[in-house]
């Protein structure tokens, strides 16, 4: 599938997530906000042999635990996929988006860090501004339509996957549990099997499934975040076959649909209700939002920005083909919706802490989201002079 076909497939996604936040926002505000919580916590169980295992948890876990982990399978097999063949597979075309996505996750966790410094517990949220929600970015951008050049929506994609990979390093290195020794062991066996079945130029993609469901389990029971599993397990899926079809290809398009109108939806209804009883101007100051709105807002614009003009001073990218200074500055700070992602890791990040700073989680993904969306959006829709590009830049693809 070509990263242009991805972009738009990515934006009707886009949409529904939307769709569904809203819906949520709504609805716990209004009179049917126990039933929301109630549906939220709903409980759930899987028994195997009795006692041998047991998943016993409510609604909104087998979604960030479970239906993520099907997101994750996604973003891997996009990753394999631009890796092998496409905007990342060559240094050239990867160092412009590979640059500015490690710019917008520095500069927005050190504004996050230095609002909430001397705050132990708050400080455990340091990664939530660093992550870009690439279904709503590239919804705006597919809205402007032609007003937004193919150049800098490839770009954004291309930042937004990379992002996604920074993302899943941090899950890894940070947000684990305790860890249980003999099930990371039994993930590393079922790990060793997918590399079997990869060597062995196994083409059927079941099997790798099968496998891959084992992970989850021990990844689950590990104290490692089980959503890893799917990145594990994607990464394995061959890319070809020897009549030229591709496995990878056919399991990316048969899963985004999935992805884009039921799982991101899901995750999007589950986690983003939050009371706005009593939430005024001046919550949106108290840290630990002001940390993420202002990581989101100014932090990604900064970073993302900062780093692309370096690299593109100095010589080592090429500034993106049709664009105005002004445009590529736009989608730099659209990269600053982080919804889905930032909702993911603050949810592992104050997990245990109580319903405040869940509270203050969203409040400030949320707003720092909107802000960046109508911020680019308004840049976007002035346009700009596509012969104004930064000093000393050369044009090319992104």
């Amino acid at each position: 599938m070509s990263l242009n076909r991805f972009v738009k497939s990515e934006s009707a996604g886009g949409i529904a997530l939307a769709g569904a936040a809203l819906l949520a926002l709504s609805v716990s505000n209004s009179s049917l906000a126990a039933w929301y919580e109630a549906f939220v916590h709903l409980p759930g169980e899987v028994r195997i042999g009795g006692d041998w295992l047991v998943l016993a948890k409510p609604l909104v876990t087998w979604v960030n635990d479970l239906w993520m982990a099907v997101f994750f399978f996604l973003v891997g097999l996009e990753i394999k996929r631009e890796l092998v063949d496409g905007e990342l597979a060559s240094l050239r075309q990867a160092i412009l988006p590979a640059g500015a996505a490690l710019g917008g996750m520095v500069v927005p966790a050190l504004i996050y860090v230095g609002i909430n410094y001397g705050d132990a517990l708050a400080l455990r949220g340091w990664a939530i501004p660093a992550a870009t929600d690439i279904a709503f970015a590239l919804a705006i951008l597919m809205v402007l339509g032609s007003r937004v050049p193919v150049s800098l929506k490839l770009f954004l994609t291309a930042v937004a996957i990379i992002d996604d990979l920074g993302a899943i390093m941090v899950i890894a290195l940070f947000y684990t549990d305790n860890l249980s020794v003999p099930m990371l062991i039994f993930g590393g066996i079922g790990c060793a099997g997918l590399i079997l079945l990869n060597r062995a130029r196994i083409t059927s993609i079941s099997p790798y499934l099968v496998i891959g469901a084992l992970i989850w389990v021990c990844v689950l029971k590990s104290g490692v975040h089980a959503t890893l599993a799917g990145v594990i397990t994607a990464l394995a899926i061959p890319a070809s076959r020897p009549d030229g079809s591709s496995p990878l290809l056919e399991a990316e398009h048969s899963l985004q649909p999935w992805v884009a109108f039921a799982v991101l939806p899901m995750f999007a209804f589950v986690n983003a209700g939050v009371s706005l009883t009593g939430v005024s101007p001046f919550t949106l100051l108290q840290p630990v939002p002001l940390g993420i709105g202002l990581g989101l807002t100014a932090g990604k614009a900064i970073g993302v920005y900062g780093a692309a003009w370096l690299l593109v001073r100095s010589g080592y990218a090429y500034f993106p083909a049709g664009a105005s200074r002004r445009q590529f500055f736009a989608v730099c700070v659209l990269c600053g919706i982080g919804f889905t992602m930032s909702l993911f890791i603050g949810s592992l990040a104050f997990e245990g802490l109580g319903p405040e700073y869940e509270k203050q989680l969203k409040i400030g993904v949320l707003a720092g989201s909107i802000l960046s969306a109508l911020i680019a959006t308004a840049l976007l829709l002035q346009g700009g002079s596509l012969n104004q590009r930064p000093n000393g830049a050369q044009t090319g693809t992104a």
